[in-house]
């Protein structure tokens, strides 16, 4: 993809733990991505783990969809739900967007009630609407009826993972998954909403059913990224899209512990771990702390501001915003550049955008931006910091 790779060099400490570490790594297969086809040392890990990569990395939240044709056609007759869980489909969409437009990561194509979905509950997105409990999950009775997931389970996901880096080479596959506030936001609301009133209603009128909700949908998400991480991503990526609706201080009373027992569940493997949500702006360090390694930004906050609020060195991802797509080249190439001058103020920075590729983008427009960013310089440290560095810990 161009570019040309620097020296190998071991991945810094980040939040005080050790990434990418050879005990880490031999708890995964032989035949990882990681361990066996050089994923470890392309310019989207490098750059997730706090070293200078060989040109900056990209990928875009949302790339595999409706701005393909080709998603189009593949989807033709096909329900959302059952896309993502058929095995050889949900292997094809992931693997589109790497091909037509040369970003330095596959997303896995999936949703954030997927899970639910995998648990047996009834559960299914609606064109038009998005995501449709059968029964919502509003008092402590109905919380006590939700299952336990056998691991089966979750084999469809695995045979998909596997079956998309069969074919990825050393480009590296980010697992996915929702964050626990928004996958129990769901359950409770029944369906998508603005102000998200049930849950956090909930938390409140009845803290330990909230407790309980929130702890089920953070067992759940973790063993969905951990399912994706042994068999073969490389990183992952917490997505909380309703997250931005709370306060910093309900964030970290009723939500931060839940996200960091997701993060958790693949923190023996020393996988980079993004943490992002919308409208998060003020809940930044605090989802850090919940055990993200990559903190990702959306549109609202300048980077600069965002490493400046969180300090200690930070490693960033984003946060293009995705109304520039369809601004015309001009705006949206000067808004890029200055995306990554602001990016130069973290230790690293993986380029994205500030949410998801809207459906009506035009393809051509992500595969000429893909070209501009790896086009300018590589961002990051010079040379690795030693792990006993202080320094490199935050």
């Amino acid at each position: 993809m161009g570019g040309t790779m620097p020296e190998t060099s071991s991945p810094r400490p980040t939040a005080g733990r050790t990434l990418l570490g050879e005990e880490q790594l031999a708890l995964l297969p032989a035949e990882h991505p990681l361990r066996s086809r050089g994923a470890a040392e392309s310019p989207m890990i490098r750059a997730m783990t706090g070293r200078r990569p060989g040109h900056p990395p990209v990928w875009f939240m949302r790339q595999a969809g409706r701005s393909l044709p080709e998603y189009r056609r593949a989807r033709e007759g096909t329900s959302m739900l059952e896309a993502c869980l058929t095995p050889e489909l949900a292997a094809e969409i992931t693997l589109q967007p790497v091909r037509r437009h040369g970003v330095d990561a596959a997303i896995f194509f999936s949703d954030i009630v997927v899970p639910l979905k995998v648990a047996g509950l009834d559960v299914d997105i609606v064109p038009g609407r998005g995501p449709v409990m059968g029964t919502p999950y509003r008092d402590a009775a109905a919380i006590r009826t939700l299952p336990e997931v056998p691991d089966s389970a979750f084999d469809p996901v695995r045979e998909a993972v596997t079956r998309t880096v069969e074919q990825l080479g050393d480009t590296p596959l980010i697992g996915f998954a929702g964050a626990p506030f928004t996958v129990a936001a769901y359950m409770v609301e029944g369906a998508a909403s603005r102000d998200h009133l049930a849950p956090r209603t909930m938390m409140h009128a009845d803290p330990a059913a909230w407790r309980e909700l929130a702890a089920w949908t953070a067992e759940l998400s973790g063993r969905f990224l951990r399912a994706q991480v042994e068999a073969g991503a490389s990183a992952v990526q917490l997505f909380d899209s309703w997250v931005g609706s709370l306060p910093l201080r309900e964030y970290r009373e009723h939500v931060q512990e839940h996200s960091a027992a997701a993060l958790a569940a693949v923190e023996a493997y020393g996988v980079p771990r993004v943490h992002f949500g919308t409208g998060t702006s003020e809940l930044l360090g605090a989802m850090r702390e919940a055990g993200a390694d990559v903190v990702g930004v959306d549109h609202r906050l300048d980077l600069d501001e965002a490493a400046a609020r969180l300090g200690g060195d930070p490693v960033l991802q984003g946060n293009i915003d995705p109304a520039l797509l369809g601004a015309g080249w001009e705006p949206l190439r000067e808004h890029t550049l200055d995306v990554l001058r602001r990016g130069r103020a973290a230790r690293t920075h993986v380029v994205n955008l500030g949410h998801g590729v809207p459906p009506e983008t035009e393809p051509e427009v992500l595969t000429c931006l893909v070209r501009l960013i790896h086009a300018q310089p590589a961002h990051g440290p010079e040379q690795d910091r030693p792990e006993g560095d202080a320094d490199a810990r935050r």
